[in-house]
């Protein structure tokens, strides 16, 4: 299924990933797709993306997380196959998150990948979306019940905390 608006395309579980560049004609870096492939398992949810998160398809990914947290089971998003995420992409997870936690659940992330890592830590995202490197680890927080293994807490704030820069309506310093 393909949602062409958002460039959101949702496989079923038993598909294999596709190359977002693969079948787009001669510019695909400029008509990328995001690929989602949703695993439900007693217990929780896994939703392996790959591709690009952007202003694109960040919309996309985001109604999708929320469509599935309303579920009431936690999500894991595994982003190990994204190849590049923008402040949309961020946004469209902390949004995830949000409504993951006001249906009594939560949004773990796995990415192993250093410079996504590295802008969750820039942003503060890492301190409201747990953050995982491998799926095992992921799956061990969820067993353990804890939201994140640096912190006990059991709220996720609506917005996460971004530097003064990255705020909305808030001059770039």
């Amino acid at each position: 299924m393909t949602d062409h608006g958002v460039g959101l395309r949702v496989l079923p579980a038993e598909a294999p990933f596709i190359d977002p560049g693969g079948d787009h004609g001669p510019w695909p870096v400029l008509d990328q797709v995001l690929t989602m492939r949703v695993r439900r398992e007693p217990g929780y949810v896994i939703v392996a993306v790959a591709g690009e998160v952007d202003y694109a398809t960040g919309p996309g990914l985001r109604a999708r997380l929320c469509a599935l947290a309303a579920g009431g089971r936690p999500l894991v998003a595994d982003l190990d196959q994204v190849s590049f995420i923008d402040a949309a992409g961020l946004g469209a997870l902390a949004g995830a998150a949000g409504r993951a936690a006001g249906q009594g659940t939560s949004l773990h992330v796995v990415c192993a990948r250093r410079q996504i890592r590295r802008l969750f830590g820039i942003t503060g995202l890492d301190q409201v979306v747990p953050l995982a490197s491998s799926l095992a680890e992921a799956l061990q927080l969820l067993a353990a019940g804890r939201r994140h293994p640096d912190t006990d807490r059991t709220q996720v704030p609506a917005e996460p905390a971004l530097g003064p820069s990255l705020r909305r309506g808030q001059p770039r310093e």
